[in-house]
């Protein structure tokens, strides 16, 4: 008897250029109309009705996901390759915070569509961003422990989450005022924020492990 785990997944027997090339309309959409292009006109940028699109993806969900998996994997890349680099501490973590409000911005209706509208419309697309977020913060928490930042595992987790919630947070506030705010001037603020908090944490985290 087949089950339903050993049978393959909407659209897993499709063209995989066919899905680029519907991701890929999609993309056009979406940063052309903004957060709240519709499905209709992603179908009509492909040349097909909205029940096919549809098809090549499962349901609506399944187009969300493949774009967040699309997107999200270019910029963690992005991420992972400035923040890998052996340069000095300072710079590293300036050449991260700039690849990362540099992408957004440059793709600033995606991120919007992303991080807003599919992430509110669907529980598992938002379940794969923040899933994105952890792992991001992870990366950067064992780079932390690693490089004998922060050599208390627990403090470098709460440190890392806290520095990417803190630049997404400031991201967003910038790309609402990305016409007033030079960039440089985010970056470096940032970069202010999290050397100056580092010390502290690592000076913390040594007092708790010395005797009382």
């Amino acid at each position: 008897m087949t089950t339903t785990a050993s049978r393959p997944g909407p659209g897993s027997r499709r063209d995989p250029g066919r899905r680029r090339a519907l991701l890929e309309a999609a993309d056009r959409v979406i940063q052309r109309e903004g957060p709240e292009a519709s499905m209709a006109a992603i179908a009509a940028e492909a040349g097909i009705s909205k029940p096919i699109l549809y098809r090549h993806f499962g349901d609506k969900s399944g187009l969300y996901q493949a774009l967040a998996e699309r997107h999200t994997r270019k910029l963690i890349k992005g991420i992972r390759d400035e923040f890998s680099r052996g340069d000095p501490i300072r710079d590293r973590t300036r050449s991260t915070i700039d690849t990362y409000l540099a992408t957004v911005s440059k793709n600033l209706n995606l991120y919007r569509f992303l991080m807003h509208r599919a992430s509110a419309e669907d529980t598992a697309t938002h379940s794969a961003m923040s899933t994105m977020i952890r792992d991001v913060s992870r990366e950067l928490a064992e780079v932390m422990v690693a490089e004998g930042e922060l050599p208390d595992r627990t403090r470098a987790y709460v440190w890392g989450h806290a520095i990417v919630g803190m630049v997404q947070t400031a991201g967003d506030w910038w790309l609402d005022h990305v016409d007033e705010v030079p960039r440089e001037t985010v970056v470096d603020g940032l970069v202010d924020l999290v050397l100056g908090g580092l010390p502290a944490a690592a000076s913390g985290a040594r007092s708790a492990d010395e005797p009382g």
